[in-house]
């Protein structure tokens, strides 16, 4: 008897990538497909921005009250049928924390691509036992990406 090999669902996706910032060592759009492929968990429209300091800051600042730019912004608008949403990756923040961190580039911006999906898919780490599970599926999707635990380097 030949049993046949059943293919998973490919989700449906629409991304659109820009980069108001140029030579920052950015991921290519075919890197930040796979990031937001793997953290992917249905149908999806996401926009992903490279951004710098100044529109990270404003954003920032006008969001979420915080008077810094931060590393990434997640803009859910919506989540059924189809998950919709922006994610805003800061190059400088991303850098100088990567930097800091002693992690690869590129690695950083994966970890913080899939944290970002997960936020446009309800995720959070608002309390201890969300922020656990939401860690640890971020720590499952970056190995799938070739990357090491995020977290081990920060502890």
């Amino acid at each position: 008897m030949r049993m046949n090999s059943v293919m998973p669902m490919r989700h449906e996706l629409r991304l659109s990538v820009q980069h108001a910032v140029r030579g920052v060592g950015a991921p290519l759009r075919a890197q930040i497909l796979r990031a937001v492929r793997i953290a992917q968990e249905r149908d999806a429209e996401v926009t992903v921005r490279i951004v710098g300091e100044a529109e990270g800051l404003t954003l920032n600042q006008t969001f979420r009250h915080q008077h810094h730019a931060t590393n990434v912004l997640s803009f859910p608008y919506a989540q059924i049928p189809v998950v919709q949403g922006d994610l805003v990756l800061c190059a400088p923040v991303v850098a100088r924390e990567a930097q800091e961190q002693g992690k690869e580039l590129l690695a950083h911006y994966m970890h913080l691509i899939v944290h970002g999906m997960l936020h446009l898919q309800g995720y959070d780490h608002e309390n201890e036992i969300d922020a656990r599970i939401m860690e640890q599926r971020e720590i499952v999707l970056v190995a799938r990406l070739g990357f090491a635990n995020p977290y081990a380097l920060m502890e």
